[in-house]
């Protein structure tokens, strides 16, 4: 029997309702703030994400998904989504629109990754970007976005970690100090830190394993060797902040996993014990447009794991409508009743009202009893003197009174 491959799922019947909510609450307030969406293919060149995210990332080395199409191209699997968005920002011309602009996605992304609890090879992102301003107001601005959502979702108890890494030539003072500090401990690091030590010593902020985290709180602050654009900035952000009154922790150890990352990194987390790690998280790229063959541009952006926030959503007892389903069964009788459910039905649809009819063969009883399985909240008979009188009688299937009320009346209240 074939199943899904490790690491992916099926998004169940049952299941849509969070996603198409969480889809709807992000859509609208992504329109609320100014933003239009855009849509890249699932797959690009290697390497715009080798070029950008970073050859010696954890990304680029050990969880893409490269191919050699028939043409002997070589492509990729979209691991993350911003990359694209600042290619087809490029190819478009997108430059030549007023500034900055404004973009959200929702996309699938695969990344070869060990699969746990909210983290799957296949998932899907929701995010946006901000491309054309440098001003600190917009970091704050896609920070509050990203704080508004979760909160709109339901999401309780959760913790908001922020740090500046600098700008491109201060990063490169601060990794000096990091290869300094860490430099001394060389022999107590895991197998991936003695990598990242020499290859890409960020990185060693982030790791998990234990035998590694007792070195990070006695690290070097990346705050510490900001210039002084780069401190103007970070204290620009925490003034707006707390304008917007955002409660924030400044984490030193955050740096986020991706390369093209500089100065403002953020990210939402439950602070709830045993809930699934990041909800949230984004950052600054301002070199990330010029590293793609684009004049020097800013921008700043997040992306949230869906499959992860309605992990927290479910576990946090969130309820969200299930009231996608049709709104009235046509209960039908034999051949007549069913061709009248046909033209009622077709009426009722048309003017948005959902509909199912019933099956013909079964009895009223049996449609009765499928129509409150499927938790369709109200039963339409049409039976032969239903159809004889030009009526229809309505049940409710909660309360259980029905009333017999004549077609014309029927529609016109239903319909308008």
């Amino acid at each position: 029997m074939y199943k899904v491959p490790r690491g992916t799922k099926d998004i169940l019947p049952d299941e849509q309702r969070y996603w198409r909510h969480l889809e709807k609450e992000a859509s609208d307030l992504a329109r609320l703030y100014g933003f239009l969406r855009l849509d890249t293919p699932v797959f690009e060149d290697s390497s715009l994400f080798h070029r950008t995210v970073g050859e010696h990332t954890d990304l680029i080395r050990k969880e893409t998904y490269d191919f050699q199409d028939r043409g002997n191209d070589m492509l990729t699997l979209r691991p993350e989504g911003t990359a694209p968005i600042c290619r087809a920002y490029i190819e478009h011309g997108m430059q030549n629109m007023p500034q900055p602009v404004r973009l959200f996605y929702f996309c699938p992304v695969f990344r070869y990754d060990r699969p746990q609890a909210g983290r799957f090879r296949q998932h899907h992102q929701f995010g946006i970007e901000v491309i054309g301003e440098s001003d600190a107001i917009v970091d704050a601005e896609v920070i509050h976005l990203g704080w508004t959502l979760l909160s709109k979702l339901g999401l309780k108890n959760l913790k908001l970690a922020i740090n500046s890494i600098g700008d491109y030539e201060e990063r490169k003072a601060y990794v000096s100090a990091l290869r300094d500090y860490y430099g001394k401990h060389v022999d107590s690091l895991c197998r991936d830190c003695s990598y990242r030590l020499e290859k890409n010593p960020l990185r060693l902020l982030d790791c998990k394993k234990e035998v590694c985290q007792s070195f990070q709180n006695g690290a070097p602050p990346s705050i510490s060797y900001l210039g002084e654009e780069s401190r103007s900035h970070w204290e620009e952000l925490i003034g707006y902040l707390k304008a917007l009154d955002v409660d924030y922790i400044i984490d030193h150890r955050l740096v986020r996993g991706l390369d093209y990352y500089t100065r403002t990194v953020f990210e939402i987390q439950p602070s709830v014990e045993g809930s699934q790690s990041t909800l949230l998280g984004g950052g600054r790229y301002d070199r990330l447009i010029e590293q793609l063959g684009g004049k020097p541009t800013p921008g700043v952006g997040f992306a949230s794991g869906m499959e992860r926030l309605i992990l927290n959503m479910q576990r946090d007892d969130v309820l969200v409508s299930g009231a996608f389903g049709p709104t009235y069964l046509i209960a039908t009788i034999n051949d007549a009743g069913a061709k009248e459910a046909m033209k009622l039905a077709s009426q009722l649809r048309g003017t948005g009202v959902g509909v199912l009819i019933g099956a013909k063969g079964r009895s009223l009883r049996s449609q009765m009893r499928n129509a409150h399985s499927l938790k369709i909240p109200s039963v339409i008979i049409l039976g032969e003197d239903e159809i004889s009188k030009g009526t229809v009688v309505v049940r409710n299937m909660v309360s259980g009174e029905q009333e017999e009320i004549p077609v014309e009346k029927f529609l016109r209240e239903k319909t308008g």
